[in-house]
């Protein structure tokens, strides 16, 4: 997997080997190719995913460490 690879383009790829296989006129063994970089996609994906949730959480804890709840506002740019 490409590390320079952004969260949209791996959902970019991801959309073009869903309907690929789909249209099922791939042979088995591109369709297990692309199946394969599908789960990587995935993967990375979910990775991606976890990661942006882990810093919300950090900028969502309060002072008292405790998690809150609220809108995120990302900070004023200076």
């Amino acid at each position: 997997m490409n590390e320079a690879m952004t969260f949209e383009a791996a959902v970019a790829r991801l959309e073009e080997i869903v309907r690929a296989m789909e249209e099922g006129s791939l042979p088995l063994d591109d369709s297990l190719k692309v199946f394969e970089e599908g789960i990587a996609l995935v993967r990375f994906c979910n990775a991606k995913l976890d990661a942006a949730e882990q810093k919300v959480r950090i900028l969502l804890t309060g002072e008292d460490g405790k998690l809150t709840e609220g809108d995120f506002v990302p900070p004023a740019k200076g």
